[in-house]
This record gives structure tokens, C-alpha cells and sequence, in this order.
């Protein structure tokens, strides 16, 4: 009963007729990580910003992608039904059914059970199309050849790594393949959990945007590193609080390794050794730091308030040992 109430509800709620639009052509793959449970969509096009209005995602609910002549609210309405309880299919096929623009709208959901369900308008600009499989969908318009598609779902299908490469896979396999016969321009990625925990922030494994680049792709991926780099200093941080310094500095070690020439990651990696009593360790790494800019021996003078470093005598030490490092 509550399912048919939604349904009729959907028909005052009837998808907007845009006025003058432009096309939004693009490719792009929604996707359920059998493993994690986490829910993905990511996209690429010659289009400024294209994450702010085509990746839409809820943890526990689902991902969704909206684009060709894009109708946004797909995305809002979308997670909003299978937040309901609707199927992935459910839920497209009862916005679709109150969508007068819908010839031209290209359109994938993939629910928390991993259904997919898509939509491509026959009025979209060819080549234009979409495949689906286990867990995921690829779709793309406006693209160079039939032979986009195809390749996108081979590349995610034969990849390995989580779930954020595997969709990178997807994306850099389409762009090989011809991609958006216009070029590119941004692209973008976002990833929520299979399960939420009521708290969104916390439920959002990570979201990229490349806005405006010559090649976004290529930036997409510099920016995973970096991502990823980053919840290992984040992990870090937690040891550090748990009182685990080994795990805090093979966690930061990690993050070293995929970014050796970020200050961030050698500051507060020697922060952590300094205050845990082994200042000779720190040592080279505070002095390639404060040798790139010394406003970092600024910083840490103001460590102790917030009682980073201790706001005691032996800490007010500390800092004078660290910034004498510099000298």
C-alpha cells in the first residue's frame, strides 16, 4: 500500500518541462561494490562541473546518474523513492512515466541490493546508449562511436582494486575508446557506504570534483591518490589518540609514499614522533619542511594551546627544540 501511495503521489510531483536546454553529454557508470556494499557513481564530459548536477548518492539507498538533457531532480527524487523502499526500477520507471522530456533524457539508478535500471530517451544524440551488469550500469550519449559503451563495461568488469578504480577503469576506457566527440573537460566521482549510519558525513567514503581541466581524468586520479593518502593520516590520527604510535607511523608512512613531496604529511608525521619523546627521528623530516617554508615553525608555536604539544613547561621546550631545528 505504501508503495502505491508513492506512485500516486508521483503524478503531482510531475518532472519539470526545462526551458531552453542544453545538452549535458557525457558517459558515466553507477555501481554497488559487491564486497563493501558501497554505493558509486562517477562521470566525465565536456561540460563545466558535471558532478554538481549528474552524481547523485545515498548511503544505504543508492547512486544515481542524470544526464543527456539533464533533468537534476532525478537525482533528489530518485534516492528520496528507493530511500521509500522502491526498487532501482521501481523508481526510475515511475519518474520516467511522469517525465514529458524523457526522449531525451539518459538516466541509471543502482539500489542498495545492487538492481540497476536505465534509461536512454530515443531522442538522444547519438551514439548514445547504455549496458548494464552485475551491480552496475554504463551509459553515455552524444559519444564518438558505438564503441564507448562496450568498453566501459569490459574495463570495469576486468578490473581490480576497489571500487573507486574500477569506476576510474570505466571512465579512462571510454575516453580510449573515443569518448565525448567534443572533448572533455571535468569529471567527477563520489562513493557512499552500502549501510548508513545516520551520520551523512561519516557515510560519504569520498567525493571529487575536477571542475574545468584539459585533462580531467588524469586529475581525477591524481586527486584519488591524494584521497587516499589522506584517510591514512586520518588513521593515523586515531592511533595517535588510542595511545598506538606504531600504527600512527606506519599509517603516515603509507601516506609518505603516495605523497613524498607533501609538507602536510612530513609536519604532522614528525609531530607525532616529537611529542611521543623521539625528537632525532623527527628531526629531517621537521627540517625539510621548515627548509620549504618556515611558517611552519610559526605553527608549532601554536600547538600548545590547543594542546597538541603540551601547554606545559615541558612542552613550551619542546617547541624551542623543534624550532631550533630550522636554525
Amino acid at each position: 500500500m505504501r508503495r502505491c501511495i508513492i506512485l500516486v503521489s508521483l503524478i503531482g510531483l510531475a518532472l519539470p518541462v526545462a526551458a531552453v536546454e542544453r545538452p549535458l553529454h557525457t558517459y558515466s557508470i553507477v555501481a554497488r561494490d559487491p564486497a563493501t556494499g558501497d554505493l558509486g557513481v562517477a562521470v566525465q564530459s565536456h561540460w563545466f562541473s558535471v558532478g554538481s548536477i549528474v552524481t547523485w548518492a545515498e548511503a544505504g539507498v543508492g547512486a544515481i546518474a542524470t544526464q543527456s538533457f539533464v533533468e537534476p531532480a532525478y537525482g533528489p527524487r530518485g534516492l528520496e523513492l528507493m530511500g521509500s523502499g522502491l526498487t532501482a526500477t521501481q523508481a526510475l520507471e515511475a519518474l520516467v512515466s511522469v517525465d514529458p522530456g524523457k526522449a531525451v533524457r539518459q538516466v541509471a539508478f543502482v539500489d542498495a541490493r545492487g538492481e540497476v535500471a536505465t534509461h536512454t530517451g530515443a531522442s538522444c544524440i547519438e551514439s548514445a546508449g547504455h549496458l548494464t551488469g552485475d551491480g552496475f550500469s554504463v551509459q553515455a550519449n552524444m559519444m564518438r562511436g558505438d564503441e564507448v559503451v562496450p568498453a566501459m563495461k569490459s574495463a570495469f568488469e576486468g578490473a581490480t582494486g576497489d571500487l573507486a578504480d574500477r569506476m576510474l577503469a570505466a571512465l579512462e576506457a571510454a575516453q580510449a575508446a573515443g569518448g565525448d566527440i567534443r572533448g572533455r573537460q571535468s569529471a567527477a566521482m563520489l562513493i557512499v557506504r552500502g549501510e548508513s549510519t545516520g551520520r551523512p558525513w561519516a557515510d560519504r567514503v569520498l567525493e571529487l570534483r575536477v571542475e574545468d581541466h584539459a585533462e580531467p581524468l588524469a586529475e581525477l586520479s591524481r586527486l584519488l591518490t591524494v584521497h587516499r593518502a589522506y584517510e591514512h593520516m586520518n588513521a593515523g590520527d586515531v592511533a595517535v589518540e588510542h595511545g598506538d604510535l606504531d600504527r600512527a607511523m606506519a599509517e603516515y608512512g603509507r601516506a609518505a609514499e603516495l605523497l613524498p613531496d607533501n609538507l602536510e604529511v612530513q609536519y604532522w608525521a614528525a609531530i607525532t614522533l616529537a611529542t611521543s619523546g623521539d625528537l632525532a627521528t623527527a628531526k629531517p623530516m621537521f627540517e625539510r619542511v621548515f627548509a620549504a617554508d618556515p611558517s611552519w615553525i610559526e605553527l608549532t608555536r601554536r600547538l600548545t594551546k590547543p594542546g597538541i604539544i603540551p601547554d606545559t613547561e615541558e612542552g613550551a621546550a619542546l617547541v624551542e627544540r623543534i624550532a631550533a631545528i630550522a636554525k
